[in-house]
């Protein structure tokens, strides 16, 4: 049997910690002088039109610091221009459950999904550099190497740098805690009076803006894993059962260009691994495949677990493949809630945003569709859970040696 190591997970309070078991040695390098790992860059987005109205900023969002005014490069070029006319908003980050995620191209997390959409907003593409603490980020934005700065740093150390910042959730924290997240995610900025934090701050703080980060956090959940029962039984599973088999996961994986992390995670919440599983509507095995799923992946023994894990792994390519037009960061999210109820239930729901001039490419969307409309539809609860157990699953294992 082959034998676990788990290493803790980085949260984002640790700040003298280092986070190279997060973003892994083949992606980044850690620069001890610095404290800065290389610049994780995301995909090109489209440019939006700047002309969408904000309403009314909150009055609680953004901390206005007395104190001395902040040298900038160029006094006369605000933030914001040098953002607009570079085409790129540079984010300082520290990874964390509520900031951002990043290993083995899985590029996603709380913080980050916000800072995409601002930067959606604003019609530029974003390029996020990673730091190992909260005070090497803030210290990068002050030095005007980032626009603005991802952290969950405490008003001390702000005020100590003199960083103005909103807030994520504009004063409304228990929408975070009760998710598990930190409650003081937060965007720092070199100014208070530049356009690019006063637009953060009424991007944030609309009352529609907040309705959507709240269900975000939802999504992002950290509280699945927390309890004592849940970490046993997970860790258990994979330290008693995967051995057997993670050569076919990886196997199959291969066969179908998955990650097999991947699809360790979809077997955890499957069939917690158990080959023999059955449940009362008949499905089998530990990718619980139905009967006619199996026939058409051409699997005849759904408890045997190599067809399983082949099944799914074909399966899910297929449903990846009718997803082709979604940006990769939000494609695996589409594919996981295609594999649940269907690729056609989600285009359905695609369909009704593109109705509503809402992008219909973003998970956050449809993922905040769905949670508005599960009362009438109990599959739409389902496949959200669905997809942030196996986000959660996957995130777990990856900050662990397998």
């Amino acid at each position: 049997m082959q034998r676990i190591t788990y290493r803790v997970k980085v949260s984002a309070q640790g700040a003298k910690r280092s986070i190279t078991h997060l973003l892994r040695p083949a992606q980044c390098l850690l620069n001890t002088k610095s404290n800065l790992v290389t610049s994780v860059p995301s995909a090109k987005v489209t440019r939006f039109a700047k002309s969408k109205k904000v309403v009314q900023v909150s009055s609680i969002a953004m901390l206005s610091l007395p104190a001395q005014s902040l040298t900038t490069t160029n006094s006369d070029v605000s933030a914001y221009d040098q953002v607009i006319v570079s085409n790129t908003l540079t984010i300082a980050a520290v990874p964390g459950d509520s900031t951002y995620f990043a290993t083995d191209g899985f590029q996603h997390g709380f913080g980050y999904d916000l800072v995409r959409s601002y930067a959606d907003e604003l019609g530029v593409a974003i390029n996020l550099k990673a730091y190992a603490n909260e005070e090497a980020a803030l210290r990068a934005l002050k030095s005007g190497d980032a626009d603005m700065a991802l952290t969950t740093a405490s008003t001390e150390l702000r005020n100590e740098l003199a960083l103005p910042s909103v807030n994520v959730s504009c004063g409304y924290d228990t929408s975070l805690t009760k998710n598990g997240l930190h409650p003081k995610v937060s965007w720092a900025f070199q100014e208070s009076d530049d356009p690019l934090s006063k637009k953060a701050s009424s991007f944030l703080c609309n009352n529609i803006k907040l309705n959507n980060t709240q269900k975000l956090a939802a999504f992002y959940n950290q509280n699945l894993l927390k309890d004592a029962y849940s970490q046993q039984h997970f860790q258990k599973t994979l330290t008693e059962k995967l051995p057997n088999y993670q050569s076919s996961f990886k196997a199959q994986a291969q066969n179908y260009n998955h990650d097999w992390e991947l699809l360790v995670a979809m077997g955890y919440q499957e069939s917690h691994l158990d080959a023999s599983a059955v449940s009362p509507t008949g499905v089998r095995g530990i990718m619980m495949l139905t009967n006619v799923t199996a026939k058409e992946m051409g699997v005849a023994d759904r408890v045997d677990p190599y067809q399983s894990i082949g099944g799914g792994a074909r399966y899910l390519k297929q449903v990846k493949a009718d997803f082709a037009d979604v940006p990769k960061r939000d494609r695996v999210w589409f594919a996981l809630a295609g594999y649940n109820m269907g690729p056609n239930a989600v285009k359905r729901i695609q369909r009704k945003l593109r109705a509503q001039d809402i992008d219909d490419k973003s998970w956050a969307n449809v993922y905040s569709y769905m949670s508005e409309n599960k009362a009438d539809n109990s599959r739409y609860g389902q496949a959200m859970h669905y997809v942030s157990n196996i986000r959660s699953y996957l995130e777990t294992i990856k900050t662990q040696t397998v």
